[in-house]
């Protein structure tokens, strides 16, 4: 297991995304070469999420249990996994402690 602990050369956007009335909250980070991604917190909750791009979510600190669109079986990520999300699709998430992850889009 290998967890991201810094990025060097970014533009960071400080201005907070904050969803599901601040369970998930986000900051936007652009790379040089353009490349996004997101790095944020979960709060204990289920929540429902939608995605444009596919994205992988990178756990660095806590777990979780997500449930594709599709599936049945809710599957757990902990510190140093990735699980992968498909473009235009939904994905549930169940968050008992902090969950801190990056989102790497595209």
């Amino acid at each position: 297991m290998t967890i991201t602990t810094k990025f060097d050369g970014v533009s960071v956007a400080t201005q907070a995304s904050v969803y599901f009335d601040g369970k998930c909250v986000s900051h936007g980070i652009t790379f040089a070469d353009g490349t996004k991604k997101s790095v944020g917190v979960i709060l204990p909750a289920t929540l429902t999420f939608n995605t444009g791009a596919p994205e992988i979510m990178e756990c660095v600190a806590g777990s979780c249990e997500y449930k594709l669109a599709g599936t049945d079986a809710w599957v757990k990520s902990s510190a140093g996994e990735k699980f992968s999300v498909p473009g235009n699709a939904k994905f549930d998430i169940r968050v008992t402690e902090p969950y801190h992850y990056i989102c790497h889009f595209g």
